[in-house]
């Protein structure tokens, strides 16, 4: 038994199962725009993994035969540089579903990706735009030289359409994440600042600031060191917080690989942990009876998400 799964045990959720599946949370290909330095999936220009029409149409069919999927959680890599992009949008909001795009701003700058902010608008996607820093310093350390500019100005464009702005239902949550190993400051302070300094810089309005620690895989994981990474786990593990167990987001979700394969969440997707569920563990198999009530894989990985307040995609649990 590992540790995780001891400490678990001890405040009575042993083993950790799934309550429910209201989320599939799909990777849509690993190719990006940018080379973050603490990119868990490890994404860069030169990633090639995409995800193919027929199984864009598979996640279709499955969004319209489980009405209990209430939301779609797209992510990359940049997920706009996906060829399919927007029909799996425009599908799954055409079914009913809550459409969650995660964007890392600069690339709605690029060239041909011009009008994806107003179609965002237009099917009323909430989007969680990856910034991890307000200052130019911050964000172009680790995504490079005039990525924070490109950010703003998309920032700005979401704000004229309505994003973020009171009474109009568009959403745009900011996503922070240290820029190496570290549990994250307290998500509600951290808002306060960055709405603060966002409004006074830029005139930049948001609705609320996620705040999710690093998990050490991907390009973070090699660039520490195995002393690095056990100090951190460590420190992890001396913070675990039994309230954040409750809602960790492997007990309402399923994370959907490019290639199809299911797992527990998007982390265990990079280690190549697919689901327990054998006989449900790709979107061709997709059984959802089954993986609501899997058993789910854990590690002392796991420490990061049950740390202080806890950490999801979504935001702090406690």
């Amino acid at each position: 038994m590992n540790k995780f799964d001891q400490k678990i045990k001890d405040v009575g959720h042993y083993p950790l199962t799934a309550n429910d599946l209201s989320t599939l949370q799909v990777n849509i290909g690993y190719k990006c725009n940018l080379r973050c330095t603490h990119c868990h999936v490890d994404a860069s220009p030169g990633r090639s993994e995409e995800m193919s029409s027929d199984t864009v149409d598979r996640l279709i069919e499955i969004l319209g035969d489980n009405d209990k999927i209430t939301t779609v959680d797209i992510t990359g890599g940049s997920p706009e540089l996906n060829p399919h992009f927007l029909r799996l949008v425009k599908s799954a909001v055409d079914l009913g579903k809550k459409v969650i795009v995660r964007s890392n701003l600069a690339i709605l700058a690029e060239p041909g990706m011009e009008d994806i902010p107003d179609f965002l608008a237009t099917n009323r996607v909430a989007v969680i735009a990856s910034l991890p820093c307000y200052t130019a310093e911050g964000v172009d350390g680790q995504r490079g030289k005039g990525t924070y500019a490109k950010a703003i100005s998309v920032l700005k464009r979401l704000n004229k359409l309505g994003y973020g702005q009171e009474g109009t239902g568009l959403e745009i949550d900011i996503m922070f994440n240290p820029a190496k190993e570290g549990i994250a400051p307290d998500q509600k302070m951290l808002e306060t600042t960055y709405r603060e300094k966002l409004k006074e810089m830029h005139g930049i309005t948001f609705n609320h600031l996620i705040a999710l620690s690093n998990m050490p895989v991907g390009r973070l994981g090699k660039s520490m060191s195995a002393i690095e990474k056990e100090q951190y786990l460590k420190q992890l593990e001396e913070q675990f917080n039994p309230v954040t167990v409750n809602n960790v987001m492997c007990r309402h979700l399923i994370s959907v690989a490019p290639d199809g394969t299911l797992y527990d969440c998007d982390f265990w997707q990079v280690l190549k942990l697919p689901v327990k569920t054998r006989n449900s563990n790709d979107v061709h198999s997709f059984d959802y009876a089954s993986l609501c009530s899997r058993e789910i894989i854990t590690s002392p990985l796991c420490f990061m998400c049950t740390a202080g307040a806890g950490a999801s995609c979504g935001g702090a649990l406690a």
